[in-house]
């Protein structure tokens, strides 16, 4: 039985890579063509695009784990089958059950990988590459950080918190100094709404002013930060809540919790990213009744159009029910676990026809 299992499973991973492989490099070559657009903005220059595309590497590999398993999954038992060697199995004394088994035992080893590069591989990587794109096209003087950037002009460093869609920014403070570089005033504002002429409209601000005297502290309701970033140069710098690690995105909607403020979004992001590895096999599971129950009927070309077709159909799916949770402020664990739940509900239920 276990020349079986490694025979199986080295089919469905020969399979797997393949596919991989073939769709890796194509959504490259498409965030290749996406990023060359914006060669010429700032410093930002050929080499940065294909240094950003080889860091991003490891996401698109990651987002494409799931159709890539299924895929993988379908076209090796396809071809076992179409070669008789499932047949040959079964008449050998080998359950349906029995092989099934075999190809989720390989794919409990992807399951593991994708949770590998959703926690440790991919964040750093992706990180990286964001800061290193966003500084070539917005220049120097900007520093990001996983919650937000830092920002300096002349004596004055600006730390923006948080930026959200809508041109609006959280949690900012800003430092000014002197020529000696002391400080002499510090302003922290709740808010700020960020306008088309790059001037920024601080709200629920406290202003502290140091000098001799001592400390004075005043507080105001707005204050105008003139010619300071534009909304598409905030866009840039910010780093997406997907490229931060599942601990990162914890504590960060752990922090925006206890400020009051609104932790969807990184709720979201986190519990779709702990749900990757799940749909990864979930999608080994829906595989399975594509080649059990059909294998005289269907050849494997057949088998491959309808898994990517399902596929397709997942990946949008998927994106239409996190846009629809987001807009219904329906709990971000449903919202990111729904799919799961019924890709997986589908599999087993095809699965008690075959097995």
């Amino acid at each position: 039985m276990k020349t079986l299992d490694r025979h199986i499973g080295a089919s469905f991973l020969r399979s797997f890579l393949l596919i991989l492989i073939i769709l890796v490099a194509l959504f490259s070559l498409l965030e290749l063509i996406s990023q060359l657009d914006d060669v010429g903005k700032g410093n930002f220059r050929v080499d940065d695009v294909i240094f950003f595309i080889a860091l991003t590497l490891p996401r698109r590999m990651l987002e494409l784990m799931p159709i890539s398993t299924l895929l993988g999954s379908v076209v090796a038992l396809g071809i076992l089958a179409d070669h008789g060697e499932l047949l040959a199995m079964q008449a050998g004394g080998v359950s349906v059950r029995r092989i099934c088994w075999s190809v989720f035992a390989t794919g409990t080893i992807l399951i593991l990988l994708t949770g590998l590069l959703a926690e440790i591989v991919v964040p750093p990587l992706d990180q990286l590459a964001r800061r290193k794109r966003a500084l070539a096209i917005s220049g120097t003087g900007f520093t990001l950080t996983k919650q937000g950037f830092w920002a300096r002009r002349n004596d004055t460093y600006i730390h923006v918190g948080k930026t959200h869609s809508g041109g609006v920014a959280t949690d900012l403070d800003i430092f000014e100094t002197d020529e000696k570089g002391r400080l002499t005033v510090y302003t922290h504002a709740r808010e700020a709404n960020i306008q088309n002429d790059n001037q920024w409209v601080l709200r629920e601000i406290t202003r502290k002013t140091f000098n001799e005297q001592g400390i004075t502290t005043s507080r105001l309701p707005s204050l105008t930060l003139d010619s300071f970033l534009s909304s598409a140069q905030v866009e840039v710098l910010e780093i997406p809540a997907d490229s931060l690690s599942a601990s990162d995105l914890h504590r960060y909607a752990d922090a925006l919790r206890e400020s009051g403020q609104n932790a969807d979004r990184y709720a979201l992001a986190l519990w779709r990213k702990l749900g990757v590895p799940l749909t990864t096999g979930a999608m080994v599971l829906l595989s399975l009744p594509f080649v059990f129950g059909s294998s005289r009927r269907i050849s494997a070309g057949k088998r491959i159009m309808v898994g990517s077709f399902v596929g397709i159909i997942f990946y949008f799916g998927d994106q239409v029910i996190v846009h629809l949770g987001l807009l219904l402020s329906l709990s971000p664990m449903i919202t990111a676990m729904a799919p799961v739940i019924l890709i997986s509900g589908i599999a087993l239920w095809r699965l008690r026809r075959v097995v």
